[in-house]
């Protein structure tokens, strides 16, 4: 019999008025205890409706009777059979809105935690097993995947099961994409996202750094070196901002750079010189997931005020709910309704103040949502030092603009048809270099889909 508690099994976590003020992982996992009361909840649907709503096709009442028997290891199993980064989904999945959002329980209490489950069965194996490499017979067929993030990274994978022989460029001089230059280390450790790429590698899959495609190489280069076919998934890297007065001076970031100068170049520790402006108070224009994390990240940085200013309400907030619980409680202070009008900067061109319209929300646009609205007269000033644009990211150009056939619409986004394929024969692409800014397991999703095609069309041709 299923436990029919209706609620979770709460998950331990630092509390917050410590955890403010370092880069520890906030939530500190379950015990094995805690996973098997929890897998307990689960009520083995026979049509399985959370799988419905998992990007990645995740067997989740299976993995989780498994967890339930005490059997971590064939759990483990059990979710790498679909996917690539069981630990980095367990942690920044948005899984509310997708597999748990799915799950019967959720109707009359809470879903069963299945990201809480994922997330400690791969920790599990990490700590305790010892990672088996599938045996896989090579097929002589070279694949190059361009982006080491979460897209590439999951199309060389599912490649490398099937016998191709994947290279991986990346541009950056360390692997992860968004996993290590956007996400903070207090959500997602990046020993983890080490551990992950090294199970790749241990396939056979080659990950070669500091190759900035469009500029070492073009994607026509690569084909002439006897690539069969290409995947793009090279993320969604251009910062936008307002176009306000006083986006150029000093002390105006965008989330993009200031988080990358945190977590891939380790600002928050004493022991890396990486330059970043220490503030007093810092406003940070946004509502998602990025705008938390950079806000959450300038108070543990020492701000001692952090505003997040969004020109809409709490429920219209595109950012996880638990990402704002967890900024609420590390005291982030929430200036909702508001919309920047100008920066005010000082003689030698540094960040002041921030000067702010209040909002209302009038009939909906033609996506569904309220417009924001201007409230005359209703100006006023923050006093800060710095300002962190957290407005959304679209793909860089430059690898659109050196290859010959392909096509981009109107955002600069690839187009692609429903199997991922671009408009040039052979090459593919997916995640956020097709859809714009969205979330890790998405583009999982479609470098999932994207290696399926590839396989499909080398089989054929």
């Amino acid at each position: 019999m299923a436990d029919m508690s209706p609620v979770k099994v709460k998950m331990p976590e630092q509390e917050p008025t410590v955890r403010n003020k370092n880069f520890k992982e906030v939530s500190l996992g379950y015990t094995e205890e805690m996973a098997m009361a929890e897998a307990n909840r689960c009520l083995n649907c026979k049509n399985k409706p959370c799988v419905s709503g998992c990007p990645v096709n995740v067997q989740i009442p299976d993995f989780i009777a498994l967890v339930a028997k005490g059997d971590f290891k064939g759990a483990y199993e059990k979710i790498s059979e679909t996917s690539s980064l069981p630990a980095v989904c367990g942690r920044v999945c948005p899984q509310e809105s997708q597999c748990e959002g799915k799950c019967v329980r959720g109707i009359k209490g809470e879903s069963v935690g299945i990201g809480r489950l994922e997330r400690f069965v791969a920790d599990y194996y990490m700590e305790n097993c010892e990672r088996s490499v599938p045996e896989i017979k090579p097929n002589g067929k070279k694949v190059a995947v361009i982006g080491a993030g979460p897209s590439g990274l999951t199309c060389a994978g599912d490649l490398a099961k099937l016998g191709y022989k994947v290279t991986v460029f990346e541009a950056f001089h360390t692997a992860g994409g968004v996993l290590v230059y956007g996400i903070p280390e207090f959500r997602l450790p990046k020993k983890i996202v080490a551990k992950e790429i090294e199970g790749l590698k241990a396939m056979g899959v080659e990950i070669m750094t500091d190759m900035v495609i469009g500029k070492v190489l073009s994607v026509d280069e690569i084909i002439d070196m006897g690539y069969e076919a290409v995947f793009i998934g090279s993320g969604a890297g251009l910062p936008m901002f307002m176009g306000i007065e006083g986006e150029g001076s000093v002390g105006v970031y965008s989330a993009n750079e200031f988080l990358t100068r945190i977590n891939l170049m380790k600002a928050y520790l004493d022991e890396y010189d990486t330059p970043i402006k220490k503030v007093n108070s810092v406003a940070v224009v946004g509502g998602g997931n990025v705008a938390m994390d950079a806000a959450r990240c300038a108070k543990r940085l020492g701000a001692e005020h952090v505003y997040v200013i969004y020109r809409r309400g709490e429920e219209e907030m595109p950012a996880r709910k638990e990402e704002v619980h967890h900024a609420k409680e590390e005291e982030i202070e929430f200036k909702l309704l508001c919309n920047p009008t100008r920066i005010v900067s000082d003689e030698n061109g540094h960040v002041t103040a921030i000067e702010c319209v209040k909002m209302q929300l009038g009939e909906p646009d033609a996506s569904g949502r309220r417009r924001p609205e201007e409230i005359k007269g209703s100006e006023f000033m923050l006093d800060v030092d710095s300002v962190i644009m957290s407005l959304g990211t679209s793909p860089n150009p430059l690898i659109r603009t050196t290859t010959k056939g392909i096509e981009a619409n109107r955002r600069g986004c690839l187009i692609v048809d429903e199997n991922m394929k671009t408009t040039k024969d052979g090459v593919y692409a997916g995640g956020d270099a097709v859809t714009g800014a969205a979330t890790v397991i998405l583009a999982m999703g479609a470098g999932k889909t994207a290696a399926a095609s590839i396989d499909e069309y080398l089989k054929n041709k």
